[in-house]
């Protein structure tokens, strides 16, 4: 029979004194708590938390401990078998004492570590997670990563192209069936497990943690071309401080015979038709935005070649574009600083980055609706025919833009949640974000249709022709239209703020999605966050230098096409899968109930067993089928680097099986059905903050009952 021992202690201790504000510094906390689980041989535990159990553990055997705290004292047996190393500098050690009562909850004691990072201790002994400073933080945070520039440049195309209004058939039935079930999957699972992606598929099933890793690898793909575009914006915007925009003349030396200046007077409630527009019949007619975009700014058109071709190619990229490279610096620069210290400092930021696109969304609809031909780029935007709901690719469109509209599978909404109160109604926040989000959408294509009526009506040119999606959109037609606004300048500068602003968000969430899932992972990360930060933009940097050349959108296209699309679809697949079916959806409609004190219905349930993966295979599958070799305008892309893009675009998915593989190696025992057994097992109690995977040498020692 085994010989136990009986402590008595008080609430969990680190070293060190309180600070003035009441916070206790402490510089080996963490590191001596982990230090000591790596000296327990075997142990048993029966407490009613694991952290007061580790603080129990932790007690000296050659002295005794005065509980100085107001908390009440917690008994816990320990066998004689879990030794405390002899080495250890027992001056470390010093019980916590004036503690703090900070919050609505008896007994939770503020700390605040040597990194700055603030750690609260609830009333049971439990470490909890740094959480958003308020409410609307989060939701800002989390509405500002999912409207992004797509919802300005991609979501009015889709709409013309596919028929109109009848496109929001399929898109709401989308969005309903799948888009806000994922959206609310990802969240619900990052506020239970408190967790980035990478750790929070490890507790799900081990098996399966490579989902983490490959939807951080997306990210990291999304954020090399996507601070690219945010410099474009930021370029555009600080050239917008003159008297005379300059995309707006061809009197300039880069300017072709083919350039044409559109006089269009906003006076005047009569269209053009294409007589008013006298050029070089040799030449395609290019507007002096065009080329100043392409050629002025980007550099990619060739001397001597006025028909808008590229000459460059990927084996050809030419000179650094200083002015992109200055750009990309100040964007990473207020990166930086706004992600440096965490979710308290992006969480203000936000407040300006996701309120003020609405403020100009709004100032330009108002603008737009009363200019010349509004009314008929509207109609354009939401005529309905029907017989377009018979052709698949509207299908396709649909799913696709729900899909990358709202956001799932970049670990942002896990990283994002992961900061809330456990009993935070994610249910609503869910409901409430995303249908912000598809109204954002319809609004923006409002704006942009009336102003591209305003366009066609002013150029005489058929709507068809100057309605596009992409880059286009922003950069060539939109400040075409602007240039010919009274108060050009001013127009300038606010709609390419807003575009900046929303590019800024969803950067953001990218970047902390990366930050928090390694940080979560690999704790010295986050003790050194700021360096970690500043080394992750550097990073960024870097590869970013290679698309600042004159061929550099090259690059940036090869990278939105092959960068994410496949990898993302994979990894949403894999989680609706892994839930459903490897920890069990009843299972996790338990962690919700718990969370939120009731359970999912049956429509969630059902979307996310069946809807939700029958969308995703569809989508993957269609992607594969409907798959063409890359062409940039009339550059096709060399053989080869469609090759080396399939991989690249399957490079992500592959870390779900390597880390699988690895996983299951890596099992403390000996058959592969007791290997594959554990892979599958999911951690059976909602991790404490001290129970994380950092601590696995820990958690095969002991047996924590909870």
């Amino acid at each position: 029979m085994n010989r136990h021992r009986r402590h008595t202690v008080a609430q969990p201790f680190f070293a060190s004194t309180v600070g003035r504000d009441g916070f206790r510094r402490s510089e080996d906390n963490f590191e001596y708590y982990l230090e000591l689980q790596k000296n327990f041989a075997v142990a048993s535990v029966s407490v009613p938390q694991v952290a007061a159990a580790t603080s129990a553990a932790t007690t000296p055997p050659t002295s005794a401990v005065t509980p100085t705290s107001t908390a009440s004292a917690q008994d816990y047996e320990l066998d004689d078998r879990a030794q405390l190393n002899p080495n250890l500098d027992d001056s470390i050690y010093k019980p916590m004492d004036n503690t703090v009562n900070n919050g609505n909850r008896k007994g939770r004691t503020s700390v605040m570590l040597e990194t700055g990072t603030t750690v609260v201790i609830d009333g049971d002994g439990n470490v909890e997670r740094e959480t958003w400073a308020g409410k609307l933080d989060f939701l800002l945070s989390v509405i500002g990563f999912a409207v992004d520039l797509a919802n300005v440049w991609r979501f009015p195309y889709l709409c013309f192209k596919n028929g109109g209004g009848v496109f929001l058939i399929p898109y709401t039935l989308m969005v309903f069936l799948a888009g806000i079930p994922l959206f609310y999957m990802e969240l619900a699972l990052g506020q239970y497990f408190r967790k980035g992606a990478i750790t929070t598929w490890g507790y799900i099933c081990p098996l399966f943690k490579g989902i983490g890793y490959c939807v951080i690898m997306i990210a990291f793909y999304t954020d090399f071309f996507y601070n690219v575009i945010i410099a474009y914006a930021l370029h555009f915007f600080f050239a917008s401080f003159t008297t005379s925009l300059p995309w707006a003349s061809c009197n300039n030396d880069y300017n072709s015979p083919a350039c044409y200046e559109p006089s269009w007077s906003d006076s005047s409630n009569e269209c053009a038709t294409e007589e008013h527009f006298i050029v070089n019949s040799s030449y395609r007619p290019i507007s002096a935005a065009e080329e100043y975009f392409y050629k002025s700014f980007l550099g990619v058109h060739g001397e001597g070649r006025p028909d808008g071709h590229i000459v460059r190619s990927l084996y050809e990229l030419g000179s650094i574009n200083w002015q992109t490279v200055f750009c990309l610096l100040a964007v990473y620069f207020i990166c930086y600083f706004s992600l440096w210290k965490g979710i308290q400092m992006s969480g203000k930021v936000v407040w300006f980055t996701a309120i003020f696109p609405y403020v100009v969304l709004g100032a330009l609809f108002i603008r737009g609706v009363t200019l010349p031909g509004a009314e008929k780029g509207i109609e354009y935007y939401l005529r309905p025919n029907i017989e377009m709901l018979k052709v698949p690719s509207v299908w396709q469109d649909a799913a696709t833009q729900v899909f990358f509209s709202l956001g799932p599978g970049f670990g942002v909404l896990m990283a994002y949640s992961s900061y809330n109160k456990f009993h935070n109604n994610v249910y609503f926040d869910a409901l409430l974000t995303s249908i912000i989000n598809c109204c954002t959408s319809f609004l923006a294509g409002f704006v942009i249709f009336a102003i591209l009526g305003y366009m066609a009506c002013k150029s005489g040119k058929p709507i068809g022709e100057v309605a596009q999606e992409g880059p286009g959109l922003v950069f060539v037609v939109y400040p075409e239209v602007l240039a010919t606004m009274p108060g050009a300048s001013i127009w300038s500068i606010i709609f390419f703020l807003m575009l900046l602003t929303l590019g800024l968000d969803s950067s953001f969430g990218g970047s902390e999605a990366i930050i928090t899932a390694l940080s979560d992972e690999f704790p010295i990360l986050k003790r050194n966050r700021e360096v970690f930060v500043a080394l992750l933009f550097t990073f960024y940097m870097a590869v970013g230098l290679t698309m600042c050349t004159k061929g550099g959108i090259l690059i940036m296209e090869w990278l939105i096409v092959y960068g994410t699309t496949w990898g993302l679809l994979i990894a949403v697949f894999c989680e609706t899968m892994v839930i459903s079916f490897c920890y069990g959806i009843d299972r996790f409609s338990g962690n919700i109930k718990e969370m939120l004190g009731f359970s999912p219905g049956i429509y969630w349930r059902v979307c996310w067993t069946v809807a939700a993966p029958i969308f995703l295979l569809v989508m993957i599958i269609s992607n594969f089928i409907n798959y063409q070799p890359l062409q940039y305008q009339d550059y096709k892309y060399p053989f080869e680097s469609n090759v080396v893009g399939i991989f690249f675009a399957l490079s992500a998915a592959s870390a779900i099986p390597i880390v699988g593989i690895y996983t299951l190696i890596n099992q403390p025992v000996d058959t592969f059905m007791e290997k594959l057994r554990l892979s599958l097992t999911p951690h059976r109690h909602r991790p404490s903050a001290f129970a994380t995977e950092e601590l696995n040498n820990f958690h095969s020692t002991t047996d924590v009952m909870l």
